[in-house]
């Protein structure tokens, strides 16, 4: 995947961005051993071998990691109102991680996180249905026309959704559960389905991303990915 050449130098920690910017337009960076002095360069960093100074810089290694959202964190990598982000949990990573989709501040449980930007388009892209699931706990349980109609979809903002499953998990004095199984991932999708048909979304939990579940990850902690889960992924969106 192409990216910037001060992206690409910041990414490995050569400089800042800014920085970078100057040490390209100054001639002192080498793509494939040719001078480079255009800021606005773009390259792919798995193919190329750029040089700062005449030292080569190492490619950037690609990291996968699952991570077990809390609540109150948000998954914007930058925020003005001093609120945690997700990326605030992986200060101990070099690399520059980005959340692969997003969950929304009041919406826990599994984000993934990485630097592979080919993989993460195309895990967010729906024209791949990535599946995931969810448990929401919602006010008031649902008619079998309520549940029928989130089933095949409902018209939010002026567009159908796309069916999906919705299945009773339990009830209890506070509130009644439901799984959820879809593909899609527009902004508080579940809220607002629940809404349309006339419930309220209490709390809610991705609990499962294609085949990854939360199992052994703790609420605010994070694991890497293994080999065999990344080829898994990668599978899922092959063209």
């Amino acid at each position: 995947m192409e990216k910037r050449l001060q992206t690409v130098l910041a990414h490995a920690g050569v400089a800042s961005r800014r920085k970078a910017a100057s040490l390209i337009e100054e001639g002192k960076v080498r793509v494939d051993g040719r001078v480079v002095k255009e800021k606005g360069y773009r390259l792919d960093p798995d193919k190329s071998t750029i040089e700062v100074g005449g030292k080569t810089i190492e490619k950037e290694r690609k990291r996968y990691f699952l991570f077990n959202k809390p609540r109150n964190v948000i998954s914007t990598l930058i925020d003005t109102h001093g609120r945690r982000k997700v990326t605030d949990f992986f200060k101990s990573v070099d690399e520059r991680l980005y959340p692969i989709g997003r969950l929304d501040k009041d919406t826990t449980g599994i984000l993934i996180l990485t630097n592979d930007g080919e993989l993460a388009h195309r895990l967010s892209h729906p024209s791949f249905e990535v599946e995931k699931e969810y448990v929401a706990k919602v006010e008031r349980p649902l008619t079998q026309e309520a549940l029928k109609k989130m089933r095949e979809g409902l018209v939010i903002d002026g567009k159908k959704t796309s069916p999906c499953g919705v299945f009773l998990r339990r009830r209890e004095k506070t509130g009644v559960y439901y799984r959820i199984k879809l593909h899609e991932g527009r902004k508080r999708q579940i809220r607002e389905m629940f809404r349309v048909v006339g419930s309220r979304v209490i709390e809610l939990k991705r609990v499962k991303y294609a085949s990854l579940t939360l199992k052994g990850v703790g609420e605010g902690e994070f694991r890497k990915l293994s080999p065999r889960e990344v080829r898994m992924l990668q599978d899922k969106v092959k063209k």
